[in-house]
């Protein structure tokens, strides 16, 4: 098996793919038989998953080192380059769909590849190329400046990854002044990230005006290929996790400071301790997080096993934070070689856990998946695919001793919890979004109270006194890099959420049971919308009346009676 660092990166020449894909298409358009056309799919496909391949090795050695000369080049070379092989699957797109073998093609590869080529097509002209290839490079501009942040604390200097642990620190003092110092740091750097952010949205409502949409809310779901519910669901899911979830999450939040000895509301600070002697925290470092996690994926079924021992033979996870290195976590394919590739940012809190069972669930999906063509289908839509990430973590309760030995029973409550917690935060991210595009020229000033005020309505247990100025002013968003980076992609996790509670709901009665629903659903891959997957695996859509309110509340039931009995 090769391994990650072994795989070679060759930057591809553009009048070479635009011949190859060019000659590909005229084959296709001139086939004299279904034969000779299924043939220039295959050989398209292949093309695809290469130039993805090839591009997302270049992407992610770019995350591990912010700073490498070389694939800070490569990476500038694909913001410009990904828009123009846009520009010539254009032209491939719209021989497909006027092909008089679409209907086999549909029969033989799935009716949801022309479905979603359909909204491709929508949402791409040659005329925003330029736009694209500068929203390109912001993005990029965005993430090169958060992951290079040093941020002065306690006579030290950490990114922002490594700081997270102090702000979760149990000693008030500490957590208080490792939020500040973040929170400066973002202050110091407020022109950039306003300058920034003002023009990927002008630029962005530009493209939508330029595409004849009506605003780039319209845009943006064509873009995150929502192929089977629009404005309206989402905003009638909103109105459920208002009215059912928040009177939930307050309640946690009102018996987390009741534990704390603190009032209420908390600060920002104050909620991100959950137990007075301290947060849930995995046992050993980062090897052991590994080896208990592979005692977990050995166990729970063949399936996983050999994916997990592949991941970890082939170097396919780059896990530790270190300076320079871009924020967050993610999963990818390289699909030259059939594998997917983890990058996370372990700070030793519970999050390195659950990050690498998250991640490990998107992993897992496009592995299972890997041979399907076209490749459009290893994936389903965003929403689908975090149903992949979020489930799995609930999965990894089995496991919940070997990871976190005696905080377990910590580690079980407080993952539970912030589950609830989480669709309210992320539901807000979506809400200021469509406000930010269906408005686009409010001021940074207006954006900022926007997001305070939607503060006051998804999150009401926070105190906005000006403790900690740049959360309490409004200004948090910023720290949120799919605002930035990609826009929309939020209320996917939030839709995602509530079906993975679903999941956990069936644990609590039959494990078994529910991985082989789990089973069900991942195996399909992306060959449906996102609610026909859930269908056939008999799972609730999340759109549906009542679910919300019946997942939140045996999640409730579930919190109220946990023994926390000898845990201060």
């Amino acid at each position: 098996m090769i391994k990650f660092g072994e795989i070679p990166y060759d930057r591809p020449d553009l009048d070479q793919v635009k011949e190859q894909m060019d000659r590909i298409r005229e084959s296709f358009v001139g086939a004299d038989t279904y034969l000779d056309a299924c043939e220039c799919f295959r050989a398209m496909d292949q093309l695809k998953r290469h130039l993805e391949s090839v591009g997302n090795v270049a992407f992610i050695r770019h995350s591990i080192d912010t700073r490498d000369p070389f694939y800070d080049e490569e990476i500038k070379f694909w913001n410009n380059t990904r828009p123009r092989i846009m520009e010539y699957l254009e032209q491939w797109n719209r021989a497909l769909c006027a092909s008089p073998y679409r209907d086999r093609l549909e029969e033989d590869f799935g009716r949801i590849v022309f479905q979603n080529i359909e909204l491709e097509l929508k949402c791409f002209a040659p005329s925003i190329i330029p736009l694209l290839q500068e929203e390109n490079q912001l993005t990029t501009e965005y993430e090169k400046l958060l992951a290079g942040a040093q941020i002065p604390f306690r006579g030290k200097t950490y990114t922002i990854a490594q700081l997270d642990r102090y702000k979760k620190d149990r000693d008030d003092e500490i957590r208080l002044e490792a939020w500040k110092a973040e929170g400066g740091w973002y202050r110091d750097n407020q022109d950039k990230l306003d300058s920034i952010y003002d023009r990927l949205v002008a630029l962005r409502h530009e493209m939508s005006q330029k595409l004849g949409l009506k605003d780039y809310v319209e845009m943006g779901y064509y873009r995150m290929t929502r192929n089977c519910y629009d404005r309206e669901d989402v905003d009638r899911f909103r109105e459920s996790v208002r009215k059912y979830l928040v009177p939930v999450a307050e309640g946690i939040r009102r018996k987390q400071a009741e534990r704390l000895g603190l009032d209420y509301p908390l600060s920002f600070a104050d909620c991100a301790l959950m137990f007075r002697s301290g947060n849930a925290v995995p046992v050993g470092d980062a090897e052991d997080i590994l080896a208990a996690a592979g005692r977990f994926y050995d166990n729970l079924s063949p399936e996983t096993s050999e994916f997990f021992r592949t991941m970890r033979d082939g170097e396919l996870m780059d896990l530790l934070s270190r300076e320079g290195k871009e924020g967050g976590g993610y999963c990818t394919g390289i699909y030259d070689y059939d594998v997917p590739f983890i990058f996370a940012n372990f700070n030793g809190t519970r999050d390195d856990v659950e990050t690498v069972t998250h991640e490990a669930g998107h992993a897992f999906a496009d592995w299972t998946n890997r041979k399907r063509v076209p490749m459009e289908t290893i994936w389903p839509s965003m929403e689908g695919c975090e149903v992949h990430s979020m489930s799995m973590e609930f999965f990894a309760w089995k496991s919940a001793k070997d990871f976190f030995g005696e905080d377990s029973r910590k580690f079980l409550y407080s993952h539970l919890a912030g589950s609830l917690l989480f669709i309210p935060y992320g539901t807000m991210v979506d809400h200021f979004q469509h406000i930010i595009f269906e408005q686009p020229d409010l001021t940074p000033a207006r954006r900022h109270g926007v997001w305070k005020e939607l503060l006051g309505v998804y999150m009401p247990w926070l105190r906005l006194d000006g403790d900690i100025p740049f959360y309490s002013e409004g200004m948090g968003w910023q720290r949120q890099h799919h605002i930035y980076s990609y826009p929309f992609y939020y209320i996917d996790y939030c839709l995602a959420q509530t079906v993975a509670l679903e999941f956990w709901a069936m644990m609590q009665e039959d494990y078994g049971r529910a991985w082989d629903r789990y089973m069900a659903y991942t195996e399909q891959g992306g060959s449906r919308v996102f609610t026909e997957l859930l269908d056939r695996a008999g799972m609730q859509s999340p759109f549906e009346e009542g679910t919300i309110k019946a997942v939140s509340g045996k999640a409730q039931q579930w919190l109220t009676e946990f023994d926390l009995r000898g845990i201060d």
